[in-house]
């Protein structure tokens, strides 16, 4: 392999560590501590934390680990490398993350801390998308979808979204007002992952 290709695949792997610390700092540094949730995968362990104390570092890769599973024997070999490196890193820095309280960041202004997540957490996964990985999640759901029913991507991720933000009602001391914040997150990181992708081609 050519030196300069070497150089390319240590900066995938550095960029995709990177964008991984910030997706999930994104988490466990403002949205989490806050009492905040949103869609995909990570909203669902979130959820699933605050209705039942069971922490993420537990949930993410467990789902995470099943998902993959059916999606190998769904789609065959469709994963790379990359997205098993950054599904692995993710859930060890779920899991690890936490055990540092000094890195949350306690805000009361709730809008402010949806905003700042929302920007974080497009920011890291457009880092790990731009290089060529993927965080698994409903990524997965999407493509074992796609492949047997003739429904976008985009529909799936919309449809799963609201189903995992709407959850949010069966939550003890969960309401209409974390409902919103969850879809300002949501809406959020959607404009923000178009901007880091796309630039001033979203516009």
């Amino acid at each position: 392999m050519k030196s300069s290709k070497v150089l390319n695949v240590i900066l995938d792997y550095f960029l995709m560590t990177v964008g991984s610390v910030i997706f999930c700092m994104a988490w466990t540094s403002f949205l989490i501590p806050n009492g905040l949730a949103s869609g995909g995968l990570t909203g669902l362990c979130t959820i699933i934390q605050y209705g039942t104390g069971i922490p993420v570092g537990l949930t993410y890769p467990i789902i995470n680990v099943i998902l993959l599973i059916l999606g190998f024997l769904s789609l065959g070999k469709a994963f790379g490398f990359k997205t098993i490196y950054v599904i692995a890193l993710t859930s060890l820095l779920f899991d690890l993350l936490p055990k540092f309280p000094q890195l949350e960041v306690m805000m009361d202004e709730k809008f402010l801390v949806a905003l700042v997540g929302a920007t974080l957490e497009s920011i890291g996964i457009g880092l790990v998308l731009l290089r060529g990985g993927s965080t698994g999640g409903t990524d997965i759901i999407a493509m074992m979808i796609n492949k047997y029913w003739p429904v976008s991507p985009g529909r799936v991720y919309l449809y799963t979204d609201i189903f995992i933000i709407s959850s949010l009602l069966f939550v003890p001391d969960k309401g209409l007002v974390d409902l919103i914040y969850a879809f300002v997150v949501m809406l959020g990181f959607s404009f923000g992952i178009d901007f880091v992708l796309l630039g001033n081609k979203s516009s």
